[in-house]
């Protein structure tokens, strides 16, 4: 922020148009800013680290959350849809559902099973995922 002084009447040297009367007329400039909100001093008029303005924004609001969901996901399963790619899922009691995914929402995937009954599986009630021909290592 720019110095403040005093207001000061500047004297000119006179012109030879007779405009010898001007003076410069400078205002006080204070140090309170009536449009914006006030910020009381902390650390006896030190700044504050930039850690501790971090927490705070202009506005009050804070920064926004990661997004919930990145898509990678949804990438994998239409990959793996488009090419009935035979998967294996391992419940979290350890069954294995041999099958290809048919298609998923937020909440479950549906199995189609070539051997057995087609299969709507929650995906809370999943352990893991994998290809049939990778196996577990």
């Amino acid at each position: 922020m720019k110095e403040t002084t005093p207001a000061v009447a500047g004297d000119r040297p006179a012109d030879k148009d007779g405009f010898a009367s001007r003076k410069l007329i400078r205002p006080l400039l204070n140090h309170t800013n009536h449009s914006g909100p006030s910020h009381p001093v902390q650390n006896g008029g030190e700044r504050r680290e930039r850690s501790d303005r971090s927490q705070e924004r202009s506005n009050g609001a804070r920064k926004a959350p990661p997004p919930d969901q990145t898509n990678a996901e949804n990438f994998y399963y239409q990959k793996q849809m488009q090419s009935k790619t035979s998967m294996v899922i391992v419940l979290t009691d350890g069954e294995e559902v041999h099958g290809c995914i048919e298609w998923y929402d937020k909440a479950c995937i549906k199995v189609n099973r070539a051997g057995g009954p087609n299969l709507m599986i929650y995906k809370p009630s999943i352990k893991y995922i994998y290809k049939e021909g990778e196996g577990r290592k």
